[in-house]
This record gives C-alpha cells, sequence and structure tokens, in this order.
C-alpha cells in the first residue's frame, strides 16, 4: 500500500516554507542586547606641557653645565683622557680631580672595536672606584 501525500492547497509543486520573520526578531533583540551591555573602553591620556626652548642663554646657565669628560681606548691598549696618553692605573685619579670640579659630570669611555675588552674593563673599574656612577660607552670603527 502506498499512501501518496496531498497538499492542502493548490498546486502539486509548491513547498511549503518557513517563515523567517520570528528570527529576524529575535536577532535583532539580541544585537540590541549585545550593544546596550557592551562596555566601551575609553582609554585615559594626560597631556604634556612642554617648555618653549629659549633663544639665548645666559651666563647662569653656562655655569650649571655640566663638562663631559671623555676617556678613549685606543687599538693597542692606549688609554687617553682629553687627548692625553695616561695610564689605565691613572684613570681613578683623573675621574677623581674630574668629580671634584663637576659634581653631577658624565663620562664616556670610548672604545675602539678592535681595543681588548679587560682593557675597558679595567677603565670602567677605575671609573666607578673614582666615584662616578654615570658612565656611557660609545664605539668607535678603527
Amino acid at each position: 500500500m502506498r499512501m501518496k501525500r496531498h497538499s492542502g492547497g493548490g498546486e502539486e509543486g509548491s513547498e511549503a516554507g518557513i517563515d523567517l520573520a520570528p528570527m529576524l526578531d529575535f536577532v535583532m533583540n539580541l544585537l540590541i542586547f549585545f550593544i546596550i551591555t557592551a562596555v566601551f573602553v575609553k582609554e585615559v591620556g594626560f597631556s604634556l606641557s612642554r617648555p618653549a626652548a629659549s633663544a639665548q642663554s645666559t651666563p647662569q646657565d653656562k655655569k650649571n653645565e655640566s663638562k663631559t669628560l671623555y676617556i678613549v681606548l685606543h687599538n693597542g691598549g692606549e688609554v687617553s683622557i682629553d687627548k692625553r696618553p695616561i695610564d689605565v692605573r691613572a684613570v681613578r685619579a683623573n675621574v677623581e680631580r674630574f668629580k671634584a670640579e663637576n659634581p653631577e659630570g658624565p663620562v664616556i669611555v670610548v672604545a675602539s672595536s678592535k681595543s681588548a675588552t679587560g682593557t675597558l674593563v679595567q677603565v670602567m673599574d677605575q671609573v666607578r672606584l673614582g666615584g662616578v656612577f654615570n658612565v656611557s660607552i660609545a664605539s668607535t670603527g678603527g
């Protein structure tokens, strides 16, 4: 026995469809819910006011300027301060004298790329023993 299906209405070729209106209403309600409950992050920032550069420097400004001590390490292990060759053991005395004249002055150790690392370490130790802890290291190519 075979059963035949009959549609209640009109043509035999028409198919029953799904009504999408309730689903669209549900999606719209979800969208509205998420928009209302979403937390909008406000980025906190602050503004900086930088001082304007003065056109002229006063003699007082030049007096307060700190001088920089350059210690140069050459290829052969020679050490010089202010273009004056010195022994590694004399670095501490020069640094102490520099610190007495310029308490806030920085020391820059300029090492050649071919200078010995041991000499650099010795110079750095002597600078620290001299009481200066604001030490920078620079490198030269030759």
